[in-house]
């Protein structure tokens, strides 16, 4: 089993930044990659960023590349999204996920297809 802690987010003003972080913990070998899925409210949970862990490629949802970067530290099983020049639309539900059979591209990959997942981070943006 694996464990996933979250850290972060919180309440920002729209073009600030916040960064989440997710920590891995348990039975971590074989992960193949991590990332966040965010739910707004009355919205489907959707794939934002992910990360492969055996190579470090990263992937973005349309709606938050250029401005979303996901990154991770191995020796600490733990992966980073930072989030710049925060819109409205960003305020969401974030939670982390791992894959032990998805790589790093989340693209078409829904909620269903991951096997670990965190409690969330509430982020919050004001206009």
């Amino acid at each position: 089993q694996v464990e996933l802690v979250e850290s972060g987010g919180g309440s920002v003003q729209a073009g600030g930044s916040l960064r989440l972080s997710c920590a891995a913990s348990g039975n971590t070998y074989g992960l193949s990659s991590m990332g966040w899925f965010r739910q707004a409210p009355g919205k489907e949970r959707e794939g934002t960023a992910s990360i492969s862990i055996r190579s470090g490629s990263p992937y973005y949802a349309d709606s938050v590349k250029g401005r979303f970067t996901i990154s991770q530290d191995n020796a600490k099983k733990t992966v980073y999204l930072e989030m710049n020049s925060l819109k409205p639309e960003d305020a969401a539900m974030y939670y982390c996920a791992a894959s032990r059979t998805y790589g790093g591209n989340w693209r078409f990959l829904t909620s269903a297809d991951m096997d670990y997942w965190g409690k969330g981070n509430l982020v919050t943006i004001s206009s």
